[in-house]
């Protein structure tokens, strides 16, 4: 008897992208007319504002951005993970046929970005942000696709979806390996115990949330005073959390249910809010033609479609990927303009690249650049060929 698949989570989701997507759009317009307005000084000097407390044992003040960036952003990489983890076990991602093609696209559109943007930025100041146009973000990706319709194969729309998730994958590897800077080792000994217990909890059969929930707590905080971004504890938690394969909803989904609206609704807006303020000067059109500039921008809108799809065709010519249902060759280089939307994880890791406020608004501004020319450039394509089809 074929086991049911329960697809509730993933229409909640898809249409909760869809949503938030447009949301997210406006807190960047928002922040960015911020920025550029009377209330640019005071809406900075409120983002370093510390909130919290500390003792002599306990370290808990930081800044609104840093618990923005570091405290928010962990439950935003706890869903993140509990994507993955569906995916991988009920989802787009369980059947190895099925997942080849979209982890191979990701990997293609992972890999190229980053050498485009390795070639302009070698021995430069700016060479560590190589890993900043490999993301997708799947919130405007999902958003743009769903704007087409039934203009484009449904079967493209959750392609896409474990593309992107396959990428922010790759994209927590990156940022786990790569850009931690100094390891605390009784820090990373704690949070090894504090996972080690969610696991043998896993193992004996826990389903309740909230015994998952609180040593998750204990597990950002270790993570955090390790060295390890914060936001690798969200991913570390969701991976222990129980579900199943079947259409009975596990724990997994009930946790996923209660947190993306709220991931979707609130603590991305909130991010874009605090993190697109960007003002802008005389000469930044001119900055996008330096090397940081053009490494991002190229990777993402050039690197993200050309890497999409030669490792899509690599996938099905060496026979262990196969095209979406209804699809063509074309839909994939369209759907790989899509993925050059790099937005939220990108400007995430231009943060974690650059110590230089000079550089991260440099970067930001060339991330949103390219995002935004990727998005259009992807709907008029898709739009197109069905416009073409159908004559």
């Amino acid at each position: 008897m074929a086991k049911q698949i329960n697809l509730q989570p993933f229409k909640d989701f898809f249409r909760s992208e869809q949503i938030g997507g447009i949301i997210l759009l406006f807190c960047v317009a928002t922040s960015i007319g911020i920025a550029n307005s009377a209330l640019g000084n005071g809406f900075e000097q409120l983002l370093s504002t510390k909130l919290g407390f500390s003792t002599e044992n306990l370290q808990l003040e930081y800044s609104l951005s840093m618990w923005i960036n570091d405290g928010l952003m962990a439950i935003f990489f706890l869903l993140v993970g509990l994507e993955i983890k569906r995916e991988m076990i009920e989802g787009e991602l369980s059947n190895p046929r099925k997942a080849a093609m979209p982890i191979m696209a990701a990997l293609g559109g992972m890999l190229l970005p980053a050498a485009i943007y390795v070639i302009f930025n070698q021995g430069l100041d700016t060479a560590r942000g190589w890993g900043i146009p490999m993301a997708t973000d799947i919130a405007f990706a999902l958003g743009v696709i769903s704007l087409l319709g039934k203009r484009v194969p449904a079967s493209l729309k959750v392609f896409l979806a474990a593309l992107a998730i396959a990428d922010d994958l790759g994209a927590i590897i990156v940022i786990a390996v790569f850009y931690t800077n100094e390891l605390h080792w009784m820090y990373f000994l704690y949070s090894g115990g504090i996972l080690a217990l969610l696991i043998l909890m896993n193992r004996m059969g826990v389903t309740k949330l909230l015994f998952y929930i609180i040593p998750g707590i204990f597990l950002w905080y270790f993570v955090h005073h390790s060295g390890i971004h914060a936001t690798i504890a969200g991913v570390l938690l969701a991976l222990t959390v129980p579900t199943n394969p079947v259409k009975e909803t596990s724990p997994l989904e009930k946790f996923e249910h209660i947190i993306v609206r709220p991931v979707n609704f609130l603590i991305m807006p909130i991010f874009a809010l605090a993190n697109t303020n960007i003002r802008f000067e005389q000469d930044m059109i001119d900055e996008l033609y330096s090397p940081l500039g053009l490494g991002i921008i190229l990777g993402l809108f050039i690197g993200k479609p050309i890497g999409v799809a030669i490792f899509s065709w690599l996938s099905v010519k060496l026979g262990f990927g196969t095209l979406p249902s209804g699809a063509g060759w074309k839909h994939i280089i369209g759907l790989g303009m899509l993925a050059g939307i790099g937005f939220t994880m990108s400007i995430f890791v231009s943060m974690l690249s650059f110590s230089n406020p000079d550089f991260q608004t440099e970067a930001k501004f060339a991330i949103l650049t390219a995002s935004v020319s990727a998005g259009i450039a992807g709907y008029i394509f898709l739009n197109f060929l069905n416009k073409k089809s159908l004559k």
